[in-house]
């Protein structure tokens, strides 16, 4: 007997049960797409940072936008579920003084 004749006796339509797993194939996909896009986001975010990180970090000094844009990166990092690979970074360039030093 073929799964047909199974749900045909059981009274179950073979169209609700090919919609049902056609939405679950395109909810498994869209998981996926989503779980990539958050992973490209966060490479985004973490580049960014080390950037950031590495152009201040030359000058000695961060100014307070450098501050809050790397703040705001850093919460969005670990909204995204981050790791806390950035942690050390994030406390290395809060260190840096908010003005150039006068010699």
């Amino acid at each position: 007997m073929t799964l047909y004749q199974v749900l045909c006796l059981l009274g179950v339509s073979a169209i609700p049960v090919a919609l049902i797993k056609y939405l679950h194939s395109l909810i498994k996909k869209n998981a996926a797409d989503t779980r990539a896009v958050k992973a490209g986001l966060q490479a985004l975010l973490r580049s960014q940072m080390i950037n950031d990180y590495n152009k201040w970090s030359e000058r000695e000094y961060a100014p307070i936008y450098a501050r809050e844009n790397f703040e705001n990166c850093w919460t969005q990092y670990h909204a995204l579920g981050a790791n806390g690979v950035m942690d050390d970074l994030r406390a290395k360039f809060l260190a840096l003084p908010t003005e150039k030093e006068e010699n």
